[in-house]
């Protein structure tokens, strides 16, 4: 299981992606009655972590919610709407919104999984990128690209084991976790001392590339060298490293 994402990724990439399915209008998308905004301030209200909730473009808004085809009913749907992103931990952690204005972080969940995880909009994605953190790790809702079992649950990338792990929890568990859970446990050992400055300094479109790589055997993370670079080229050199690696077990 562990290596088949990445099959997955390449074979949409080469081959082709979901058959496309009829959009809804806008309209059909927002609820105004049920929300699942609500649900979301509540989590905030008990947040251990610190919680930086990204401003949105209201006409962007708009457009991302209407090309992930995602209701405001659920969370996920209510933080594209209501969000340009929501920030966790001083930005270790960034959930993709419909993309802030700011400088913080302009990536949007439709426009980030295109070319990723879909071709066209209006496709049903295999899997969707939901959020990232700075140190290369994502975060990817299962469409069935890793198996019918567990639909609908949130699989973890993890750059220093350069495979995909099963979290066991969907979206709303996963946005709480984030508010709430013990993310210095969960990242246990993989952060070093001047953390939340490269971060503020970097912003949330970009993450940090270590050399030598972290799934590789070191003494001292301290020592590694470390470079500030793109999310998209992070996504690049996770993708092509696992790739790698397949084909040396293959050998």
């Amino acid at each position: 299981m562990k290596y088949f994402a990445l099959v997955i990724f390449i074979f949409q990439i080469q081959f082709g992606y979901s058959q496309k399915t009829e959009m809804r209008p806008l309209e059909e998308l927002i609820n105004k009655k049920d929300s699942g905004w609500k649900l979301v301030k509540e989590w905030k209200s008990e947040a251990k972590n610190k919680i930086e909730i990204l401003d949105k473009d209201s006409i962007k808004a708009d457009s991302v919610l209407y090309r992930t085809q995602v209701t405001t009913r659920s969370p996920m749907g209510a933080i594209i709407y209501e969000t340009g992103g929501i920030l966790v931990d001083n930005g270790w952690i960034r959930i993709l919104g419909s993309g802030s204005g700011s400088d913080k972080m302009k990536r949007d969940l439709a426009e980030w999984n295109k070319g990723k995880s879909f071709e066209e909009y209006g496709e049903v994605p295999s899997f969707l990128l939901i959020a990232d953190d700075v140190i290369g790790g994502f975060f990817a809702l299962n469409g069935g690209g890793f198996g019918k079992e567990d639909l609908g649950k949130i699989y973890y990338f993890s750059p220093d084991a350069l495979e995909w792990e099963p979290l066991g929890i969907g979206y709303s568990d996963f946005i709480y976790w984030t508010f709430t859970g013990d993310i210095k446990q969960f990242y246990e050992g993989l952060r070093w001392k001047e953390w939340k400055k490269e971060i503020k300094k970097s912003g949330a479109d970009r993450g940090i590339n270590f050399y030598p790589p972290l799934w590789t055997k070191y003494d001292d993370l301290e020592k590694l060298s470390r470079k500030d670079v793109s999310m998209e080229e992070t996504w690049t050199l996770q993708v092509e490293s696992l790739y790698r690696l397949i084909n040396h077990t293959k050998e």
